[in-house]
């Protein structure tokens, strides 16, 4: 299982976004059509679904366990699928930065 901070960093990598890190360890980014600006899709809704459009992924929620699917054609493809924890829209959108990891990750 990877970190917060390696499937952030994949994630990134996946969309073409550049990344970067404060001192606290808050993410920034640029690249999604607007300035710099802090950038963290595991914690904030607009950030997933930005994450989850730029790639074309498509989600599905299953009796509240989320699925995610990425199958671009000429692209890596990727199936990610989390259990939820009681939280469906942080289920969500860790599903959304895991498949974008793993399009990150192919893409080594």
């Amino acid at each position: 299982m990877s970190t917060d901070r390696e499937l952030l960093e994949l994630a990134a990598k996946a969309a073409g976004v550049s990344v970067w890190t404060d001192i606290d360890g808050n993410y920034y980014s640029e690249g999604f059509g607007v300035a710099e600006r802090p950038w963290n899709p595991l914690t904030d809704d607009g950030d997933a679904l930005r994450l989850a459009v730029k790639l074309h992924m498509t989600v599905r929620c299953y009796m509240g366990s989320p699925c995610v699917q990425i199958g671009v054609p000429g692209r890596p493809n990727a199936y990610v699928d989390e259990t939820d924890q009681g939280d469906p829209a942080a289920a969500t959108r860790r599903a959304i930065v895991r498949a974008a990891a793993e399009i990150g990750k192919a893409m080594r």
